[in-house]
């Protein structure tokens, strides 16, 4: 015999149904519980990002009851709608639909670590795969000028290498000087970690805290902005998953990458 659950919750504690409505872009909205009010300019699985009159975002989660719309309590929901094709890539670049990558060249571009090689595929993923463009990360500079001898650069495979915090006076600065060869490239951006080069903006801060000299960058970011400081790896994902475009790095990340990248597919 089929087993019969009713509900004997009292009509007057029964929440009343609310409209779902789709979390199209510009849909202007108020989260309940913090009164921000907003645009809709993003929607993913699971969250909403708001712009506000000022310019400023916030990311709220798609809870039952969450907004108002027009004074009325309502539960966003993820559009159904697919999005249109874009005609563009992260970096800015014509997209070309359909595109093949390319076989790799004997060429490569390196950068520092794990999280300058992700943001990079990141924004210029598709761009290196039609140009055939491999990225690896070297974890540190210290051993550049040996790297690049066991590399062994030449006209047909020019070695592009980004470096964290080229700016003049810093041990990076000195390492980049010994590298020597007209095959190799070495540009940099002056921001400590990759992590800066990310526009506050784009993750919903005023700006990156100041770390004390000697203390750990990330870890001092993570206290001073309230995220976990024991999982920084965590919270790079997290940044990461805020970068959209090339419009939410700085420029002078931007120019040093399209460098190498122009560099290395010289003919």
């Amino acid at each position: 015999m089929r087993s019969y659950n009713p509900d004997l919750t009292p009509p007057w504690k029964k929440s009343a149904p609310v409209p779902e409505v789709p979390a199209d872009p510009d849909l202007v909205v108020e989260e309940v519980s913090t009164g921000f009010c907003g645009a809709v300019i993003r929607c993913e699985a699971g969250t909403v990002t708001l712009e506000d009159r000022f310019g400023k975002h916030r990311v709220f989660p798609l809870e039952p009851r969450g907004f108002l719309l027009e004074g009325r309590v309502v539960t966003l929901v993820r559009p159904v709608s697919a999005p249109a094709r874009p005609t563009r890539t992260a970096s800015g670049s014509v997209a070309v639909p359909g595109a093949r990558a390319r076989v790799a060249r004997a060429g490569r571009i390196y950068v520092e670590g794990r999280h300058d090689a992700e943001l990079v595929e990141r924004v210029w993923g598709d761009d290196l795969r039609i140009e055939g463009v491999v990225v690896e990360y070297l974890e540190g500079v210290d051993d550049l000028p040996a790297i690049v001898a066991e590399f062994g650069p030449g006209p047909d495979a020019r070695l592009g290498v980004l470096v964290d915090h080229l700016v003049p006076g810093s041990k990076e600065s000195r390492i980049a000087a010994q590298v020597t060869s007209p095959d190799v490239l070495v540009v940099g951006h002056p921001y400590i970690d990759v992590w800066e080069a990310v526009k506050p903006s784009a993750l919903g801060i005023p700006a990156w805290p100041a770390v004390p000299r000697g203390q750990d960058w990330k870890t001092g970011v993570c206290r001073a902005l309230g995220w976990p400081s024991d999982n920084t790896g965590a919270v790079w994902q997290a940044i990461l998953k805020r970068v959209r475009s090339y419009k939410d790095l700085e420029p002078e990340l931007l120019g040093r990458v399209e460098e190498l990248i122009d560099f290395v597919t010289a003919p």
